[in-house]
């Protein structure tokens, strides 16, 4: 690919999940139909005013009914995990329930992985940085259960670490699981949307805003100069800057 030819979203091979919490936006990445499921966590759905969390999560399926939608524990105990990882799944054939890696005593989650995916609850392991972890989560999966690696790729940049490297050894581990996709989680600018797509990852998460900003892939750059311009110009203006 040249700097001239850049894919537009639609034609990307990469499942784009929206990741965020706020009804409108869910609802609009749905009627877009360029989303292919969604995500969010207790972090994003306080930042939302979210104060119910079954109402919400039911509003979430009533909207989005036929994609999946991952929905995470909270508890910081493995037994009471379980309880609302099973309480989160009957709610709907199309959740998949977020699973830490760890709890916040830094004890492995993989016991709790192995006997939900045993079972065949389709899981979304998250908060995954090192390929340490990937491997465990690799070795803990049942082969059938379908499962979302979200590995935080984003964070990994923001260590000052190059995350491509580690997403692509990510991807080999994970290949004699074919239901467990390695998911690009926490991207930092639309371009890590094509970064995912050349090393093959299957799905990569987007807030609205960055998604927004993705929807210029393709853009004429002297077109995008000018706007720049105008922009600067027009603010200048707007507040009557005088020199």
């Amino acid at each position: 690919m040249t700097q001239d030819r850049v894919p537009r979203l639609e034609e990307l091979k990469i499942k784009i999940f929206s990741d965020g919490a706020d009804l409108d936006s869910i609802a609009a990445a749905r009627a877009r139909g360029l989303v292919k499921g969604f995500t969010t966590n207790p972090t994003l759905m306080a930042r939302a005013g979210v104060t119910n969390y079954l109402n919400f999560a039911r509003e979430v399926l009533r909207i989005v009914p036929d994609l999946p939608v991952s929905f995470e524990v909270f508890s910081d105990e493995f037994d009471e995990m379980e309880r609302q990882a099973r309480v989160l799944r009957a709610l709907g054939t199309n959740v998949h329930v977020k699973i830490p890696i760890t709890n916040t005593r830094r004890e492995s989650s993989c016991p709790l992985i192995a006997r939900l995916s045993r079972e065949g609850i389709p899981l979304n392991i998250t908060a995954i940085m090192t390929l340490r972890q990937v491997r465990e989560v690799a070795e803990a999966l049942d082969p059938a259960c379908p499962t979302f690696v979200s590995v935080f790729a984003g964070r990994i940049a923001d260590s000052g670490r190059d995350p491509v490297p580690i997403m692509r050894e990510a991807l080999e581990i994970l290949r004699p699981r074919p239901r467990a996709e390695l998911l690009w989680a926490s991207p930092r600018e639309a371009l890590n949307i094509l970064q995912a797509e050349w090393i093959g990852c299957p799905i990569i998460t987007v807030t609205p805003d960055l998604l927004a900003k993705a929807e210029q892939f393709g853009k004429d750059l002297e077109e995008f100069s000018l706007e720049t311009v105008r922009m600067f110009r027009r603010d200048a203006v707007n507040s009557g800057f005088d020199i």
